[in-house]
């Protein structure tokens, strides 16, 4: 898949949920199609990406049946999780999405960051999740809910877990953001640092 569908991945992102679908042992190349919640957006997409574009509402309960079940050996969700209202059933129609073998990469705001463990406990309130955030920011994802229970009740698994930046922090002031880099070594998690969680997952059997 990575020589035949290199010219697809190297393409942007030019909506929250892209699907590529790998060929066939007979087919050379491959399909890419970019889904958005809003109308507007996918129009405008279709002109400036050059790729199949279509709106889909992601809190319905099976819209991975309006795309095509088992179809796609990549599936990309950046910043999409954190929008929707059931982020069990979002994962579930994103396990629904993947072929056999396939992987899904999804990203959400790091709220297990210690400058988010500071906010909360200092204000009560879940950093890039209070009214000073995106409005549309309404499931908070933390580390530990997606591999205990998120994923295996959506019938996926826990790949690999990355965050960004790897280092440190952008969405910080860079004197706070420094002294958060080596606070981090005097507590214990899993995602002290970076801004975003990086989830690769795949299907549990």
């Amino acid at each position: 898949m990575a020589n035949e569908c290199s010219h697809v991945t190297r393409v942007p992102a030019s909506a929250p949920l892209t699907l590529v679908r790998a060929p066939a042992r007979w087919q050379r190349g491959c399909d890419r199609l970019d889904v958005t919640s809003s109308p507007s957006i996918a129009i405008r997409r279709v002109f400036e990406a050059q790729v199949p574009h279509i709106s889909l509402d992601f809190d319905q309960t099976d819209f991975a049946s309006q795309i095509g079940a088992a179809s796609f050996g990549l599936v990309t969700a950046i910043e999409v999780i954190e929008h929707v209202e059931s982020p069990i059933g979002f994962l579930r129609n994103i396990g629904h999405l993947i072929s056999p073998g396939g992987v899904a990469v999804l990203t959400t705001p790091n709220v297990d960051s210690l400058p988010a463990r500071s906010k909360f406990l200092l204000k009560g309130k879940i950093r890039t999740m209070d009214e000073h955030s995106e409005p549309t920011h309404i499931s908070p994802v933390f580390f530990d809910l997606p591999q205990r229970q998120f994923l295996p009740r959506a019938g996926l698994r826990l790949r690999e877990h990355l965050v960004f930046p790897p280092n440190g922090y952008q969405l910080t002031r860079k004197p706070i953001a420094w002294a958060m880099r080596f606070a981090s070594i005097a507590f214990s998690g899993n995602a002290l640092l970076g801004d975003n969680h990086i989830f690769v997952v795949e299907a549990a059997s």
